[in-house]
């Protein structure tokens, strides 16, 4: 059976999402671990979880797995680099849906960060029309891919919003919750293997039969290609450490600081994508990051910091001199107003 890249790519879009729902499933095996050692401390957070019903978390993973679905789809049809830059456009729906469903009052700094973000995705998409497009990524994909890619952070954006409501009503520990969407996802995409086998996508389909999916076909070409099942065994353990390291970093620091390590890895992305050659470079898209990355600053509250280092860093004398320069020594009137 030949095994060409376009029947490569075609079988990933729905076995790598069964393999990122398993790694997501791997935290609740985590989660009873580590349960099991502290039930020895009974003042433990790991032992106080409030008994609720695992089908709250249904929806939301049936919204992971939509749009993690559409976004490999989309991933197909766009470069990489632009690919997680967009993902930032998640920022904007969750603070609005946020506002919307949670009763959450935005202040002012995060609606810049949001005002912000969308003039970032507005420069990202426009260095994406601009750059030369080859055979593989033309431009109606490049511009198809990329509004796929938006239209999934309005579904994460409504999982996100899901979640923080059921983990914070409920005391449920994040562990938890990610193990319970990562069982939910991974069964129900496992049993829609079957019907995408026999569905027919004539042109959209990347595989040789012309099926929306050929998982007896991904599993050959996994057995002849050992390379594949190590990107796949990768896929899996990689999205169970991002889990578990997003839950650490969320809890142990901020949530914030979790946001700033995720830009970072836009960043390596891009790098690696210009260093191999599977893109090129174009100065627009590092203008578009910058404007991106201040508005996830501007939202998560990251100048608040940084002006109070600047408000710190000032002397008595250079306070002093201001004060003169301003309206000199203070007067009567100076001390009334």
């Amino acid at each position: 059976m030949d095994c060409g890249n376009q029947a490569c790519t075609g079988w990933a879009l729905s076995l790598q999402a069964v393999g990122m729902f398993l790694g997501e499933f791997s935290c609740l095996a985590v989660f009873y671990l580590l349960r099991c050692r502290a039930a020895g401390h009974p003042d433990a957070s790991m032992t106080q979880q409030q008994p609720f019903n695992p089908l709250l978390f249904l929806p939301p993973a049936l919204c992971d797995m939509t749009g993690t679905s559409i976004m490999y789809v989309a991933l197909n049809m766009t470069s990489a680099s632009s690919f997680q830059m967009l993902r930032g456009a998640v920022i904007i729906f969750t603070g609005l849906f946020s506002v919307a469903f949670l009763g959450r009052r935005l202040v002012l700094s995060q609606w810049l960060g949001i005002l912000a973000t969308i003039a970032g995705l507005v420069v990202v998409g426009l260095a994406d029309l601009l750059s030369k497009h080859d055979d593989q990524h033309k431009l109606s994909e490049v511009i198809t891919g990329d509004l796929l890619i938006i239209m999934a952070q309005i579904i994460v954006s409504i999982q996100m919003v899901l979640e923080e409501k059921f983990v914070y009503k409920h005391n449920v520990h994040p562990l938890r919750a990610v193990g319970t969407e990562g069982l939910f996802g991974f069964v129900i995409l496992s049993l829609l293997l079957v019907p995408m086998y026999y569905i027919p996508a004539s042109s959209f389909s990347g595989n040789p039969r012309g099926t929306l999916e050929d998982a007896l076909d991904a599993f050959c070409q996994i057995g002849r290609q050992p390379l594949i099942a190590l990107a796949l065994l990768g896929n899996i353990s990689s999205i169970a450490f991002f889990n578990f390291a997003g839950i650490s970093v969320t809890k142990e620091l901020s949530a914030t600081t979790r946001m700033v390590l995720d830009s970072l890895r836009t960043v390596v992305i891009w790098a690696l994508s210009l260093a191999l050659g599977w893109e090129a470079f174009h100065p627009l898209q590092i203008l578009g990051f910058i404007i991106l990355l201040t508005g996830t600053a501007l939202y998560n509250g990251l100048h608040r910091p940084l002006l109070a280092c600047l408000a710190r860093g000032r002397s008595p004398a250079e306070e002093g001199e201001h004060e003169r320069l301003l309206g000199g020594s203070r007067t009567p009137i100076n001390e009334t107003s």
